[in-house]
């Protein structure tokens, strides 16, 4: 009878540790984010390092502080890709990562099979976007960098990925 009592209850704490765990990775640490005047959707022009703000509407975004790599945005914009690819930094080899499945805008296999097919086109949002500076003054790059992917019909959709720093 105590082997039975013991088993049940390592099945029961098992599986109330599964269901946090899951709870845990999929929405306890995602926060609406805010677009606000200094965190908007911005592009690195072909010219310059500094990124430019872009026109985008109806943005949305999570993201959380528990991983650089969560951050995942939607949004339209009136910009052509014509004129994007002429004044912004194409971006090669983006690869969006999955978003969570209760952020419902942000489908990665589907703009990942329209980056492949060259339907969307995927631009240099940020290089190093959380790059910190240290006590000596010298910045150090964080390795992540924040890609935008535009589809013909100005949808667009925005997220972090390594780039080569952190990627070798």
């Amino acid at each position: 009878m105590n082997g039975k009592i013991i088993g049940v209850g390592l099945v029961i704490s098992g599986l109330v540790a599964g269901i946090a765990m899951y709870w845990l990775q999929l929405y306890a640490f995602y926060e609406p984010v805010s677009f606000q005047p200094g965190n908007e959707i911005r592009l690195t022009p072909i010219t310059s390092d500094v990124p430019e703000v872009i026109v985008a509407d109806n943005v949305t975004g999570i993201d959380a502080t528990s991983s650089p790599l969560r951050f995942r945005a939607c949004f339209t914009t009136p910009l052509s890709q014509a004129m994007l690819t002429e004044t912004y930094v194409v971006y090669d080899g983006a690869e969006p990562l999955v978003a969570p499945g209760w952020f419902d805008c942000f489908d990665a296999m589907a703009i990942g099979k329209a980056l492949e097919t060259g339907e969307a086109i995927a631009f240099l949002s940020e290089k190093n976007i959380n790059s910190k500076t240290d006590a000596a003054g010298v910045v150090q790059p964080s390795g992540i960098d924040r890609v935008v992917a535009v589809m013909p019909d100005g949808h667009a959709y925005a997220w972090h990925q390594l780039n080569d720093i952190l990627k070798d």
